[in-house]
């Protein structure tokens, strides 16, 4: 089965104060999610505009990323297929499991 589609996705961006806000918009065609993401210029910084529109950009997409990701998580459990569990950005595998030697 051969299957094709075309999603946009727009970034808009403003500017206030020292605070860069983004808004990334995914149009699917059926329907639309929104990401947001915020970047601050540190006050001591230079105010370099491309690097806040960067950060914030990133940030709404990491956002519209998450939103998106969960939302196919929760199609595939309503079809009776569980998503992978989550797994821990941080330690060991084995850690995970029951350790005889720590009293689990």
């Amino acid at each position: 089965m051969t299957h094709n589609a075309e999603w946009k996705v727009g970034v808009s961006l403003t500017e206030e104060g020292g605070t860069t806000r983004a808004r990334a918009v995914l149009d699917t065609g059926t329907g639309q999610l929104v990401g947001r993401g915020s970047a601050r210029c540190n006050p001591g910084d230079a105010e370099v505009a491309s690097i806040g529109d960067e950060l914030a950009a990133s940030r709404a997409m990491r956002d519209l990323a998450g939103q998106l990701s969960r939302a196919a998580d929760r199609d595939l459990a309503a079809m009776g297929v569980a998503p992978d569990p989550p797994r821990t950005a941080y330690g060991w595998p084995q850690d995970a499991q029951s350790r005889p030697d720590m009293g689990h």
